[in-house]
């Protein structure tokens, strides 16, 4: 089963039965879940969600935007969002995604399972997704073309309490309040209105935000330059390749410290048999390799 935005793919499982919904609306199973992201090695939440490592997450902490563009070394061109607003550029952004797709209101559909804000029988809204999050989880919403800020200051202060942080493709509202506390996001635009006249057409299902595909559990890391989304399976790749690069840039100064060398004698890579020599004995003495 090919997931599509519009394809209207919606709430998980265990989402709906915290909402008691009454009936049955599409979703993506568990079984769904972990055959799109089955090059995923670590352990899984209960609705398989991928769930990438805490020593891991801690270890991205470290890293730049710079060392994680060697995704596209690996052949993933699309996984970073440069163009949204920071709401702490001095703060970086780590951890897992909980994603949520919402679509402007169409009645009919909406009406089915209540999942249309506003309306008097919703009870699925974007606070059912909210209420799922846990310790390391990143809110990552999909609202492309929906009016009015998805969060303000309250629910903000939620998610600075249960997660992470957030990235939203959308609007936010408060952002005043929201920079009250060291709450950690991305958004399109800040707002005075409140969300209206959209609806819930998923939650934990792959989402876009800006031109990238975003799979529940991706590990997320923002920084000042903007937001990346990275597959499990190549978080540990990330990081080891990132210790490497540490490495690099810390002889490359050293050598620019000497004063003996042109810059091209050394960066990006030095030529001289001497030279790379010292590197590859500085490099293996400083990933413990000797």
């Amino acid at each position: 089963m090919l997931i599509s935005r519009m394809a209207f793919p919606a709430i998980l499982a265990g989402a709906l039965m915290a909402s008691h919904a009454a009936g049955q609306v599409f979703k993506m199973s568990r079984e769904d879940l972990i055959r799109y992201t089955a090059q995923c090695p670590f352990e899984r939440f209960p609705d398989g969600r991928p769930k990438a490592p805490d020593a891991l997450l801690d270890k991205l902490k470290g890293l730049s935007a710079e060392e994680v563009f060697e995704l596209e070394s690996q052949g993933y061109l699309n996984q970073f969002v440069g163009d949204l607003k920071a709401l702490q550029p001095a703060k970086k952004l780590v951890g897992r995604a909980l994603t949520l797709q919402l679509m402007p209101l169409r009645a009919d559909v909406a009406d089915v399972d209540g999942t249309g804000m506003p309306s008097k029988s919703s009870h699925i809204t974007h606070q059912t997704a909210i209420n799922l999050l846990q310790a390391g989880d990143v809110l990552v919403i999909d609202a492309h073309n929906i009016s009015g800020g998805i969060i303000g200051d309250n629910l903000g202060y939620y998610i600075f309490k249960h997660a992470a942080g957030f990235v939203i493709d959308g609007e936010v509202r408060d952002l005043d309040g929201l920079r009250e506390f060291d709450l950690v996001g991305y958004f399109r635009e800040a707002v005075p209105p409140y969300l209206h006249q959209c609806m819930v057409s998923g939650i934990n299902i792959p989402v876009q935000i800006g031109k990238t595909t975003v799979m529940p559990g991706d590990a997320v890391f923002g920084d000042s330059e903007g937001v990346y989304f990275i597959p499990t399976h190549l978080l540990q790749h990330i990081v080891e390749r990132a210790d490497e690069i540490h490495v690099h840039d810390e002889w490359t100064k050293k050598k620019f410290d000497d004063g003996k060398y042109k810059s091209t004698d050394i960066y990006p890579r030095p030529k001289d048999p001497a030279l790379k020599t010292d590197y590859e004995e500085y490099l293996k003495k400083r990933m413990g390799k000797e």
